[in-house]
């Protein structure tokens, strides 16, 4: 019967540790199973990641393609259809979509065309697509870029 005090794990499952530089008739005597000298010999040595013992690392073999654009501007697109969250009349800018939860906060915004509009409203956004702009103002509403 299994009891909490006969708990016990399965044979060959726990290991003891290797315990190294206990003299020579244990096999990993003197030299504590680290060889002679060199960087693995000493004591604090690390590996540096991606380190290959001296040949080229892989990320250094590699070609580098393409090109980052460090001035690229990133807008959080909104579809037209998603404006419909908000109520008539109600002007939409930057920190309305954040609130509703349809934009990060410090994030440029661009309104497409997706979709239809069906409410009357003031769209106050960083961007804005033609075919946007045309179905805000069909719906009676206004665009300000």
């Amino acid at each position: 019967m299994l009891k909490l005090n006969t708990l016990a794990p399965c044979d060959g499952a726990r290991k003891d540790r290797k315990r190294v530089g206990r003299g020579p008739g244990s096999g990993s005597g003197k030299t504590a199973a680290r060889g002679h000298k060199g960087a693995r010999a000493r004591s604090g040595y690390s590996m540096r990641a991606g380190f290959e013992g001296g040949q080229m690392p892989l990320h250094r073999r590699l070609p580098k393609r393409g090109f980052n654009n460090i001035f690229k501007k990133e807008y959080t697109i909104i579809s037209l259809d998603a404006l419909n969250h908000f109520d008539n009349g109600t002007v939409v800018d930057v920190q309305a979509l954040i609130d509703a939860g349809l934009a990060k906060a410090n994030s440029m915004v661009k309104i497409l065309a997706n979709g239809e509009l069906s409410r009357s409203l003031t769209v106050k956004v960083d961007r804005v697509s033609q075919g946007a702009k045309e179905k805000i103002e069909a719906a009676g509403g206004t665009v300000e870029v």
